[in-house]
């Protein structure tokens, strides 16, 4: 009888010990919880309504119209949130949504590295708030590939940590279904697969190369990730176009050293990613993850060669926090509530200085203004190396309604009877983006010889008259038709189309069409992306 009371009383022991472990796990996932709700007001509150969607946001969801397993300008993932974005009404509040719930479960997956190195509460709460109350709030404001981008590295690292960790197969698998779907998000994630490859190598991780399981997961994500490459072989690799073409354009005017000043910015030496690169040198338990660490100077040097926008680093930093974080909970002993505490503390009030550079807080007339805060963090240097009076982002948030109103006033003039012959074509790709968008279903579609759009445009267009959004053409164009006049320009003062015209053009002549094809042809077989 003995023994079955001691094994009633083992079992009574058990019990209380899981039912407070639980007690624990609620609690902590109770603050989860509330810091998830304020990331996603956050991304709400901090917009200021007279800002509309940026020129990139119109060109991905008017790939949700044209499906297929590439696109010029990125890969498809987009194109398949645009779709979703689409079938849930297409308003801008599902649009903005998409980009806040990528950066919420980067805050989720920061938490879980924590958790997966033994942090405790206090290294939870501190990740989260350096996820939460940074750079990375602006990154989520758009619908753009940089979201889901720092996203998948952040989950590449924590399904590597948890693979070292356990050795686990579904840790390999996680690894190959993110990476997969991180490549047909965003070919810049391969500087990360080599920076991972040279911190593994580096840091005496290389036993994993050993193991049969890895090159079954990188045949798997190969075979997933095939559709993509074989679209890049069918359309003769856009993406090496596309990359010769931002580096003519716009990587140019990128100053190395200019990049490696952003890092600061962005992290590189705050207190908690200072204490991650200590404890990664130092602090025994942490020696498995120094592959960590070579891979951040892997990328970074990669980066910095081949004059990268500053901000593709943005997914090295998650998992620096969670490490840093751990570190000072256990380095700051019995006072780890009370300093952590001040570091959040401390991390939020300087969020809330910055706040009106980093979002599109402010109207356009304060920062107008007042320049030079601005000026003096380069905030308002463009791609073209100049400055200008709005940051260029916040200047591509404006004048698009605008502009789509006089439109499809404008292709309202044409008669009847000649309004399904009428060709919709604009200077840029943000302009017919934003005409598809805001006319979808009362206009034609509109077009431009750019980016993605001039493989959607039909072969062979046939046109009687002409809505063009831009600039008049040369006089051999204007030629081309009976007649032209203009019908209207954005007037938005502070928008980067102001002064964008539209002319109507009708009666267009027996060779017009001909010429247009010949044209358009042209410039598919040049690849001319901006």
């Amino acid at each position: 009888m003995w023994p079955f009371l001691k094994s009633a009383d083992v079992w009574q022991q058990g019990k209380k010990m899981k039912s407070k472990q639980l007690k624990i796990f609620l609690k902590q996932y109770w603050i989860l919880l509330v810091l998830i709700a304020t990331k996603l007001i956050l991304q709400f509150a901090l917009i200021n309504p007279i800002y509309e969607l940026h020129r990139d946001e119109f060109l991905h969801l008017d790939q949700a119209f044209h499906p297929a397993a590439g696109y010029i300008s990125v890969p498809p993932f987009t194109s398949w949130m645009s779709g979703l974005i689409y079938l849930m009404g297409g308003g801008l509040f599902w649009i903005r949504l998409v980009p806040a719930l990528f950066g919420t479960m980067t805050v989720v997956f920061g938490w879980l590295i924590v958790e997966a190195l033994g942090g405790k509460l206090a290294a939870k709460v501190l990740t989260s708030t350096l996820l939460i109350f940074s750079v990375y709030t602006r990154m989520n404001v758009l619908f753009q590939p940089n979201s889901f981008d720092i996203l998948v590295w952040t989950v590449i690292f924590y399904s590597l940590i948890k693979y070292l960790e356990r050795q686990h197969l579904k840790w390999l698998i996680l690894l190959s279904l993110v990476t997969t779907l991180g490549l047909y998000n965003k070919y810049t994630l391969a500087f990360l697969i080599i920076g991972l490859f040279l911190g593994l190598i580096i840091s005496g991780q290389r036993y994993i190369f050993k193991r049969k399981a890895l090159y079954y997961a990188i045949s798997f994500a190969l075979l997933l990730f095939l559709p993509n490459v074989i679209w890049q072989i069918t359309n003769h690799f856009p993406v090496l176009h596309h990359m010769h073409a931002l580096k003519e354009n716009q990587l140019v005017n990128i100053n190395r050293i200019d990049f490696l000043l952003d890092q600061f910015k962005y992290g590189l030496i705050g207190i908690p990613t200072i204490a991650a690169f200590w404890a990664f040198i130092f602090y025994k338990p942490f020696q498995p993850y120094r592959f960590v660490f070579w891979t951040f100077i892997g990328v970074l040097v990669l980066f910095t060669i081949s004059r990268a926008k500053s901000y593709y680093s943005l997914g090295l930093y998650p998992v620096l926090f969670a490490f840093g974080s751990v570190y000072l909970e256990t380095w700051f002993g019995k006072w780890k509530t009370v300093l952590i505490s001040f570091l959040v503390v401390t991390n939020i009030t300087a969020f809330s200085f910055i706040i009106k550079y980093l979002m599109p807080y402010q109207q356009p007339s304060e920062i107008i203004a007042n320049p030079e805060s601005y000026k003096r963090l380069g905030l308002l240097r463009w791609e073209d190396g100049k400055n200008h009076p709005l940051p260029q982002d916040f200047a591509d948030m404006l004048g698009w309604k605008e502009m789509a109103d006089k439109a499809l006033a404008a292709y309202q003039m044409v008669p009847s009877g000649e309004s399904q012959s009428t060709l919709i074509y604009c200077d840029n790709y943000g302009q017919a983006g934003a005409l598809n968008y805001f006319n979808r279903g009362q206009t034609p579609e509109a077009y431009t010889f750019n980016s993605d759009y001039i493989h959607w445009l039909p072969r062979k267009i046939k046109f009687r008259n002409m809505l063009l959004v831009g600039h008049l053409p040369r006089k051999e164009v204007i030629e081309m038709f009976e007649e032209y006049k203009r019908v209207g320009v954005v007037e938005n003062e502070f928008s980067r189309e102001k002064g964008t015209e539209l002319f109507l053009f009708q009666g267009a002549k027996s060779y017009a069409a001909e010429r247009f094809n010949q044209i358009a042809e042209e410039r598919r077989k040049n690849f001319e992306i901006f």
